[in-house]
């Protein structure tokens, strides 16, 4: 598995890179679109990257009123972020932490949890920990947004999660420290409501998006 330090050391080396992701776009419409982030009032992220999603969401899908808070591993990428949320600065912020899944966001003050891309990174306590984290975070009623690398459905999504999973298991920095997870299998438990959860295939890359509302 990836470390944390090994986390922090690529994606401080990847930086802007990380908005050249071809695959990730056509996932991430359908997250935002089912993740109704047009009436949300106060977003956490973890994973924010390069802040691309959250002035995506800031800018023309949230409400005026919507703020935001941030957080990433990589200290590259909260710089990148800051540059690119600080036209919301009244409403916005991020801040780098040390990879513990946890952020120091009050209970029950969100009303949307943002994770693209980083379920894939984590171990399975670890994910747990901050599904968990998510979970306090949320108010009731507010939605949890999740999109991952997944198992294949197709031949061709089949054959390129095999390859991929075969550079993994021989390096995995090389395909940035992620492989494919089922994220439903963290979900099935009285503390969350899946209302949307779809596999979409994109260059052949399967990547899953699961919206739950928090109980």
């Amino acid at each position: 598995m990836f470390t944390h330090n090994e986390a922090e050391n690529f994606y401080d080396s990847f930086g802007i890179k990380q908005n050249k992701q071809f695959y990730e776009e056509s996932a991430i419409n359908i997250l935002l679109e089912h993740g109704k982030f047009s009436t949300a009032k106060n977003i956490v992220e973890f994973g924010c990257g390069t802040g691309k999603l959250a002035t995506r969401i800031l800018k023309y899908i949230s409400s005026d009123d919507c703020h935001y808070t941030g957080v990433d591993i990589s200290q590259t990428m909260i710089f990148l972020c800051q540059k690119n949320i600080e036209q919301f600065s009244g409403r916005a912020k991020c801040y780098k932490n040390d990879g513990v899944p946890e952020i120091d966001v009050q209970k029950q003050s969100a009303d949307r949890f943002l994770c693209t891309y980083v379920l894939d990174l984590l171990t399975e306590k670890d994910a747990i920990v901050l599904l968990n984290e998510a979970h306090r975070i949320l108010m009731p009623g507010g939605y949890l947004c999740l999109a991952s690398l997944t198992h294949g459905t197709s031949f061709s999504s089949r054959l390129v999660i095999y390859l991929w999973s075969c550079l993994f298991k021989l390096k995995p920095s090389i395909v940035g420290g992620c492989r494919p997870v089922k994220l439903t299998k963290y979900l099935h438990n009285n503390k969350w409501q899946i209302i949307h959860n779809s596999i979409i295939i994109s260059y052949g890359v399967p990547s899953e998006i699961v919206i739950a509302k928090r109980i």
